[in-house]
Parts: C-alpha cells; sequence; structure tokens
C-alpha cells in the first residue's frame, strides 16, 4: 500500500508540474473580471519575497468564501486561548482572500495558498513556518499534508465534511487520498455521518464538533439594512441565493408563469464573474432589472416598481436575507448540493430548498424537522412554495423558528479551537467556562 501510495503521489505531482503554465494563464483569465487573481501571483508557487520573518503562527486555510466566512468564529476563539501566537490565513480564490482581508488584525499575515506541487508546498512551509496548520472544511492536499508531516507541523482537518457522493468517488482515488487523510493530528467533523465516512476514507479518529456556520453572527448593521430595503420594495420580496449556472433559466422562467401581484424577486448569482450574465439573461426574459451596485445604502425611487433586483455585490447575504420574506436555496435546484443554509436561519429568513443538499444533508434535515425550511421537487414547486411563504400571514411562526433552530446549535467554534490550540507547543487550553 505504501509503494501504491507514493506512486499516485508520484503520478499526481508530476501532472501538476506539467500544468503550471495553465495555472497562469487561468490566474490571468480570471483576473479580467476579478483582478485579485492577478495580484502576488508568485505566492501561488511560493517564490520571490522571504515572508515578514515570524514563526510559529496558527495557520488556517479557508479556500472561498463560503469557508472563510465560516472561519471567523473559529479565528476569534483561536484569538482568545492562544493571543499570542497569531494568524497566517490562506486562500484559493479571489472573494476568499476578500473577505479573509477584512478579518486581519495586527500581527497576522495572508497569503495564497500554493499549488500542490512539492516544491511549492516545501518552501511555503520553511518560509511562514506555523505552529499548527487548519484545513477548512474538505481540502485535503496529498502533497502539503506529507510536507507538513516531514517538517513536524500537526495539520487539522477542521468543519469536515465529506457527502456520501463525495466518499465514492475518493474511493476511486483512495491510493493518493488515503495516506493523505490519515496524516492529519485531528479531523473535527460536523457530523456522526461525516465522521464515519471520514474514518473509512482513512482519517484517524475523527470528532464530531457541529458545524462553525452555527457561531457565525450577521453583521448588524446589514440586518438593519435589509430591513429597511424590505420597507422601501412595499411588496413581498422573494430571495434567491447564491444561485448556480443552469438554475437562473428555471428560476425566470417559472417567476414569468406567477399571476399578478408577483412578490419583488432578489436574485443574488453564487460568482461575481456572472454577474453580467444574469443581468443580461433577466431582461432578455423580458423583466425589468435594477442592480444593486447602482446604489448606496438605500435603493433609488424606481427600484421599488422593478421586476428583478440583481444582488451584484460580496459580502452583503445578511442583507439580502433581511430583506427577503422567503429565500430559495441556490445549488439545491440543480445537481450541485446545495450552499450554506445556516446563514438564513440566523436572519430569520424561512428558506425553500430543492432535491439537492447532498452536500449539507444533516443540516439541511434538521433545519426540515424545525419548521425553518420547506423542501421543493424542483424550481417551479420552489418558486410557488416561496411565493406563498412570502405572503402568508403566519410568517412569523416560520421566523421564529428559524431563529430558534440557528440558536440551538452554536457552540463549535469553541469546541474546535481548544482541541487545535492543544496541540500547539507548551501552550494548554484553559478551562471552558
Amino acid at each position: 500500500m505504501a509503494a501504491d501510495g507514493a506512486f499516485a503521489r508520484w503520478v499526481y505531482s508530476t501532472g501538476l508540474r506539467l500544468a503550471a503554465p495553465l495555472y497562469v494563464g487561468k490566474l490571468w483569465w480570471r483576473g479580467r473580471h476579478e483582478p485579485p487573481y492577478r495580484s502576488a501571483w508568485n505566492e501561488r508557487f511560493a517564490t520571490g519575497g522571504v515572508g515578514d520573518g515570524r514563526s510559529g503562527r496558527i495557520w488556517v486555510h479557508a479556500v472561498s468564501l463560503g469557508e472563510t466566512r465560516a472561519s471567523e468564529p473559529l479565528l476569534n476563539a483561536l484569538r482568545r486561548l492562544a493571543p499570542e501566537r497569531g494568524l497566517l490565513l490562506t486562500h484559493g480564490t479571489a472573494t476568499g482572500r476578500e473577505a479573509g482581508a477584512a478579518l486581519l488584525q495586527p500581527g497576522d499575515a495572508q497569503v495564497w495558498l500554493p499549488y500542490d506541487t512539492p516544491g511549492a508546498v516545501r518552501r511555503f512551509l520553511r518560509r511562514h513556518r506555523p505552529a499548527v496548520g487548519v484545513l477548512m472544511e474538505t481540502e485535503i492536499w496529498p502533497n502539503l499534508l506529507d510536507a507538513a508531516l516531514e517538517a513536524g507541523v500537526p495539520m487539522v482537518l477542521a468543519n469536515a465534511r465529506l457527502s456520501e457522493r463525495s466518499f465514492a468517488k475518493g474511493q476511486r482515488l483512495q491510493a493518493l487520498l488515503r495516506p493523505a487523510a490519515a496524516s492529519f493530528s485531528r479531523v473535527l467533523a460536523q457530523t456522526a455521518d461525516d465522521a464515519r465516512r471520514l474514518e473509512a476514507s482513512g482519517a484517524p479518529s475523527p470528532q464530531v464538533m457541529g458545524n462553525l456556520k452555527f457561531d457565525v453572527s450577521p453583521n448588524p448593521a446589514l440586518v438593519e439594512r435589509g430591513r429597511a430595503w424590505r420597507v422601501a420594495a412595499g411588496r413581498p420580496v422573494v430571495l434567491a441565493a447564491s444561485t448556480r449556472e443552469g438554475e437562473e433559466e428555471l428560476l425566470l422562467a417559472a417567476w414569468k408563469r406567477l399571476d399578478a401581484p408577483r412578490p419583488l424577486l432578489l436574485l443574488v448569482p453564487r460568482h461575481p464573474q456572472r454577474f453580467d450574465a444574469v443581468a443580461q439573461m433577466a431582461a432578455a426574459a423580458g423583466l425589468s432589472v435594477r442592480r444593486r451596485s447602482g446604489w448606496g445604502e438605500t435603493p433609488p425611487a424606481d427600484a421599488a416598481g422593478a421586476d428583478v433586483w440583481l444582488g451584484d455585490s460580496i459580502g452583503e447575504m445578511p442583507l439580502y436575507y433581511a430583506a427577503a420574506d422567503a429565500a430559495l436555496l441556490g445549488g439545491s435546484f440543480a445537481p450541485l448540493g446545495g450552499q450554506n443554509l445556516i446563514e438564513a436561519a440566523a436572519c430569520g429568513c424561512p428558506l425553500v430548498m430543492g432535491p439537492h443538499t447532498f452536500n449539507f444533508a444533516q443540516a439541511a434535515e434538521m433545519s426540515l424537522a424545525a419548521g425553518a425550511a420547506l423542501r421543493a421537487a424542483d424550481m417551479a414547486d420552489g418558486v410557488a412554495q416561496a411565493v406563498a411563504l412570502a405572503f402568508d400571514p403566519a410568517r412569523a411562526e416560520r421566523v421564529a423558528a428559524a431563529l430558534a433552530f440557528s440558536a440551538q446549535h452554536r457552540g463549535a467554534a469553541e469546541r474546535m479551537a481548544r482541541a487545535i490550540v492543544e496541540l500547539l507547543p507548551g501552550v494548554s487550553a484553559p478551562a471552558a467556562r
């Protein structure tokens, strides 16, 4: 098995090295619309510069926007338990890096995670010399984990999740992934089902800790502004939250079939590079569109008469949930596994989910059982249920259920932070309060 693993990693590493020019080309291509992809690109290979010379930080890798938002309560808990350490944040996407920059404090650092080639990850670890590394959710990088093991850096998979679908795919690559999973010092799983699948994939003794997303508190200023937007809309609002490619066409077709009076549709695509295309799609469907990027803190006077408000901004999901009477969960109406549904509950927004929530299976079932969400068979059914919910005089009961559901499952950040701090040399976590 060891020989099989070494050969699989050699093949994997060779492929990554050969593809290096394509990585750079992709960065430049994406940078046309998202300039951060073109900044500090040498960090992707851990070349150039020498870092700031500080060692011993707690390193947390949150690849994208969702993981970065989820990491915030964990970062706060780590600061409380090990205030002298400082944090090193790494990311893989522009939205993740932008969100992470807002979380930095004096003594912290932020860089791109290098590509998973043997040389790049060894240079990264030599340059930053972290005391412990934390990978968020589903990030298992074979060369990075091997290099960390060689360098004596304990690694943690935090807020770990593994869907049944991903588990099945991983079994086909187990010669590569099993040794990587086995090298973690600790695996902190969201649910018992995640822990079971992770252990079957080679992870050592996963611990069930809950989901960090329950500990994320929505920005009060954004929530207040969202409620003001709801008043400005002058009618019920249905949010389509973090929609993915292929879902907007179904949504807009179902929306046009609605009888009058229709609610206002607040449409928020998940990926910024698709904002323009979705705006054009809505206009081509014969709907009048107002773009959030075109106004400041309050919608312009003519926005209330529009069919669609396009949420073409980053970091304002609490505002959008607070402005809505009901929301459709993007990524769940195509076979993509769904998105974070906990943020909607924290904002008191009842949710309608499509049939595909395998990435968040337990949270979806718990929200249904708590009365915080409804399940739809397809997009047309989802639109019908969301519109009915938005006009429902008894909607307040769903709002209360969503808030109660969110509050009930807090506490994962403190548990995970203690498990991480215990791996730091010479540090012991204070007794739980």
